[in-house]
């Protein structure tokens, strides 16, 4: 049989089922999508591919879903470090994005973010911010999956001057994406306390007839949590839920500041949580009780905020931060196993998207979203398990090849569909105008 692609490699860690990793193994992909899985020996037998890859030292592993980025905040990366968050935020992101955000800035923070995140390994990222339309736009360009954030805010900013606006804006572009193969796109209110209950009802109210996912920032910090009680004697989760947010198309990003009832509560709920453990601790926003929110069976997820609080868009850097926070919170060295690490990074991602049936595992029937990461290097030698190697040791250097839906975006680690060059050129002149500032 005929077929596009056939990649054989040292191992496979197809993430669905949870306990296989495959050793001497193939991925057959045709049309974009996984057909089959098997030993080398028999593929070679079934197939006859038009390309043939051998990756002799390399383990297989479905595509990162980054499932929280401000990605366009790339050119803000080291502006205002070591600062909490309303400080970084109100007197430093805010002004810089007033005087500077514009079609622009977008369109090429949001480059500089897609080769970051493909010489990463991410395959998916789930945005949020200005100009979405622009952001869509460029993911389409460089062939990387994405979720598009329909963004909603109370005050005027340069994409929109109020909520009623941000909606019929969101609304249209839903419209003019929604045929897109590789986009999909959700409602983006910022947070409880920059969007009020009237819009919020409205968009519930869109988000459900076109069966549309939320994704919003939630107990980030304690002080978002005391301010919203000061307001209204609720916490902003009480609130989200009197609203009728909550539910299994609601992906909470942060969730630091949770109890023992709350996290019962939300488990009941069906919403999904965003975990975002590197941006959470340099702006020292608090821990996300992840060991106990997966005990509870609340699908949890990993993103890694904009690189202005990050700094960088590094997934698998991600996975051991969230894997060894969670150990060192709970007091439980096995809290977040290294599988479930990477489940958090892959198939959970997918899960809280909506899109599990179509990427998150190398199964077969999914979209072919691939990466291959090079095990030969010195630093993570000898391989007793490639894949506590993956989660504990492995940088992201060592990705060395990426395919979205069967398309190769790096090859051996070069980037096909964007020119390093050029993204130096365009950054350095954004650091030159935000430096003047």
């Amino acid at each position: 049989m005929q077929v596009d692609h056939l990649i054989q490699a040292r191992w496979i860690i197809p993430v669905e089922p949870a306990s296989v990793i495959y050793e001497n193994y193939s991925l057959v992909i045709d049309d974009g999508k996984i057909i089959d899985l098997l030993d080398n020996a028999e593929a070679l037998q079934k197939y006859q591919p038009q390309t043939l890859e051998r990756l002799e030292q390399h383990v297989l592993i479905p595509g990162l879903i980054n499932c929280h980025t401000h990605a366009a905040m790339s050119l803000l990366s080291g502006i205002a470090d070591d600062l909490p968050l309303m400080d970084w935020l109100q007197n430093h992101i805010w002004p810089a994005e007033q005087k500077w955000v514009s079609e622009a800035f977008v369109r090429d923070g949001t480059d500089l973010a897609i080769a970051e995140m493909i010489r990463g390994g991410t395959t998916c990222l789930n945005d949020m911010y200005f100009f979405p339309e622009v952001a869509a736009q460029q993911a389409i360009a460089h062939g990387i999956r994405a979720n598009i954030g329909l963004i909603v805010f109370d005050f005027p900013t340069v994409w929109a001057e109020n909520a009623d606006v941000y909606l019929t804006k969101g609304l249209a572009l839903h419209e003019r994406l929604r045929h897109e193969s590789l986009i999909t796109t959700s409602f983006a209110p910022h947070a409880p306390y920059t969007v009020s209950d009237e819009p919020l009802a409205k968009m519930l109210t869109f988000a459900n007839e076109l069966d549309l996912s939320i994704h919003m920032h939630l107990h980030e910090t304690q002080h978002e949590v005391d301010e919203q009680k000061q307001k209204t004697a609720q916490t902003p989760l009480q609130r989200m839920h009197d609203l009728g947010l909550l539910s299994p198309a609601f992906m909470g990003v942060h969730m630091t500041q949770l109890s023992k009832q709350e996290i019962e509560f939300y488990a009941g709920t069906g919403a999904h949580i965003i975990h975002c453990p590197e941006s959470n601790l340099k702006l020292a926003s608090g821990f996300c009780p992840v060991a106990a929110c997966l005990d509870a069976g609340i699908n949890v997820a990993l993103g890694t905020d904009g690189a202005a609080s990050n700094n960088d868009q590094d997934m698998l850097a991600e996975m051991r931060v969230a894997a060894l926070l969670a150990k060192g919170v709970s007091g439980r060295a096995n809290a977040v196993p290294a599988m479930q690490a990477l489940q958090m990074a892959t198939i959970n991602g997918a899960k809280a998207l909506g899109l599990d049936h179509k990427i998150g595992s190398l199964t077969i029937g999914k979209a072919a979203d691939v990466v291959a990461i090079d095990l030969s290097e010195v630093e993570t030698q000898p391989v007793f398990n490639p894949l506590t190697q993956i989660v504990y040791a492995a940088s992201r250097n060592q990705v060395s090849d990426v395919w979205v839906a069967g398309k190769r975006l790096l090859n051996k680690r070069q980037l096909t569909t964007l020119d390093l060059n050029d993204l130096r050129e365009r950054a350095a002149v954004w650091q030159q105008r935000l430096a003047s500032s």
